[in-house]
């Protein structure tokens, strides 16, 4: 996208759901900074958060020293997730949380198995490790990870259970210590049913593996709940990994939560304390910490899960509305809350291009969806000033993810937007788009 024509202007300034570039150029950020962004770009209550932890002059690092932030903060988490997810640890970004995680399973089994399962289209992280838990295309080059991952279709219980019953050691026990699940897939825009969630649940506690739910981009509120999996009453993993929006859109950490049991199994000995993988220099930072405590509290006080819904009313029925009068355009939209996908139609003009397009371009069996989809971004841009990302996952889907103090007006421009950039027929916006941005790059 960058060289489709972006990051090639300056921001001045930016704040809620609005990015002014510094020749004056007001834009409406519909990426929700790819789910960083719940709280909109430097929300007041989180500046002053950071701004107070600094004129106080409060101790960031020493470990020898009880922090008070991390010590806040583990207890709001567990405030806020249910049953015993109580255990929380901070690292700095989410691979680093998904990491965690896999080690806190590991170690909970004393390393006496070997088989960990994801779904084909999870996306995890990039890390080495993480990075071996991902399945997205762009992972064609095989970096070395985690022996012993295991792939099973997104949402098939049955070929879950399958690959359990097939994965034992030879006293008949399990050899899986863990299975991780997206419940709701960001990149993809695909959700797991409650009667899989559920299953996984059941499945796992009959053998005794660790149920990791990545909620890294759905916390805190953006698909209706305050996590996805929480609209299912009594459902609880064993593991929650998050980030992105935790931070306010201010800080860059993250946390793994976990239920005390497997915790303490894992880890609740002098020996063993500083084998998890937070016991890093820059964990729990105090402003970091700091920073996700007030995100946090605007996330419950502001009930970012009802904003969320909020704006679905408004989305839902017009990106619908918009598919039904585009459908030479629109595949299908689908989402929950306020991250919505819009998946486009590549057609014949698209196949010639793909054909003249040159080396490693021409081969991506995506990549006639990928420029229509970037040709619609690129007309949201230049004409109504509205800022969309699409996504590197999956079918490449157009992403609808504003922030989730979106005023409702600006919801609707935004569908009144697309409506037009789609009225406009996607052939005429690649041939512009391909004249302009593209052929450069050729």
């Amino acid at each position: 996208m960058t060289s489709f024509g972006f990051g090639q202007e300056l921001v001045d300034h930016a704040e809620g759901a609005v990015i002014t570039t510094r020749d004056g150029r007001r834009i409406l950020d519909f990426t929700g900074g790819v789910g960083v962004l719940n709280h909109g770009h430097n929300h007041p209550r989180i500046i002053a958060a950071r701004e107070r932890f600094a004129r106080q002059g409060r101790m960031e690092v020493h470990k020898t020293y009880f922090s008070p932030y991390v010590g806040a903060l583990g207890h709001n988490l567990a405030a806020v997730l249910p049953g015993d997810l109580n255990m929380s640890f901070l690292p700095n970004s989410g691979a680093e949380a998904v990491e965690g995680a896999v080690k806190l399973a590991y170690k909970y089994h004393g390393g006496k198995r070997n088989t960990i399962l994801r779904a084909d289209i999870s996306f995890h992280g990039k890390l080495l490790g993480s990075g071996s838990l991902t399945g997205s295309s762009q992972n064609h080059f095989a970096f070395p990870g985690i022996p012993g991952v295991v792939v099973f279709p997104y949402g098939d219980l049955e070929a879950v259970r399958q690959l359990i019953a097939e994965h034992r050691r030879d006293d008949g026990s399990s050899d899986v210590y863990a299975l991780f699940i997206e419940p709701f897939s960001a990149s993809t825009m695909r959700h797991c049913s409650e009667e899989f969630l559920r299953g996984l649940r059941e499945l796992c506690t009959a053998e005794d593996i660790v149920l990791v739910f990545d909620e890294i981009y759905t916390g805190w509120g953006k698909t209706g709940t305050m996590f996805y999996f929480m609209r299912y009453p009594g459902l609880i993993p064993d593991v929650v990994t998050t980030s992105k929006s935790f931070g306010g859109g201010k800080s860059s950490i993250s946390a793994y939560v976990a239920r005390e049991p497997i915790f303490r199994k894992a880890y609740d000995s002098m020996k063993d304390a500083l084998l998890q993988s937070t016991s890093t220099t820059y964990y729990g930072f105090g402003e970091e910490c700091a920073t996700a405590i007030e995100a946090i509290n605007v996330a419950v006080e502001e009930d970012f899960p009802a904003r969320a819904r909020a704006i679905e009313r408004i989305l839902g029925p017009g990106l619908a509305r918009i598919a039904k009068e585009h459908e030479d355009e629109v595949v299908e939209v689908r989402g929950a809350g306020a991250l919505w996908g819009v998946f486009l139609r590549p057609n014949k003009v698209l196949d010639l291009i793909g054909k003249l397009a040159p080396g490693g371009i021409a081969r991506d069996p995506q990549f006639g969806t990928k420029l229509v989809t970037c040709a619609v971004i690129d007309d949201l841009y230049r004409r109504h000033d509205i800022y969309a990302y699409y996504t590197l996952n999956g079918k490449n889907p157009l992403v609808v993810g504003p922030p989730l103090v979106t005023d409702p007006a600006d919801v609707e421009r935004f569908l009144d937007a697309l409506d037009a950039t789609l009225a406009v027929g996607l052939p005429r916006l690649v041939t512009r788009f391909v004249r302009e941005k593209v052929s450069s790059l050729w």
